[in-house]
């Protein structure tokens, strides 16, 4: 990463300016072009540094649901349970963890509902049970990491 990359990620984390074009007000903070910022990031996300460039929203507040769920997958299966769980528009991400619970994803849709059939449909397409980890309490740690 350049000085750049650095200053576009730290710069945009909680921060994205909401205007006709944020772009191009982030360029002007950071002293660089619209295209560049632009550019960079894209390259950031073509290169694998950053995962996702997009908003995080509260599906609870918009009527919707979301739940934290996990699997426990054999080696031999990871890459193709990951691949179906990936697949579906509703997992918002997902994440490896060396643990018996070894796949963790975010699940979001417009119900609570459609969450359960959701993870019916992950649980009839991977055979593997799931476990439903729903939020029962919310803590806002406002959390960044600086580059």
């Amino acid at each position: 990463m350049d000085p750049l990359d650095r200053q576009i990620i730290n710069t945009l984390q909680g921060d994205f300016p909401v205007c006709a074009r944020p772009f191009a007000a982030v360029a002007e903070r950071l002293d660089t072009t619209e295209e560049m910022v632009i550019a960079h990031i894209a390259a950031l996300l073509q290169a694998g540094v950053l995962s996702r460039f997009g908003p995080m929203y509260d599906a609870e507040r918009m009527g919707g649901a979301f739940t934290l769920a996990a699997l426990s997958v054999p080696e031999d299966e990871f890459d193709h349970v990951a691949a179906i769980v990936n697949g579906l528009p509703q997992v918002a991400h997902n994440y490896r963890r060396e643990h018996p619970l070894n796949l963790w994803f975010v699940l979001a849709a417009e119900t609570p509902d459609a969450i359960e059939r959701t993870l019916a449909d992950i649980e009839r397409r991977t055979g593997l049970p799931i476990y439903n980890l729903p939020k029962l309490d919310e803590f806002y740690i406002g959390l960044r990491f600086e580059i």
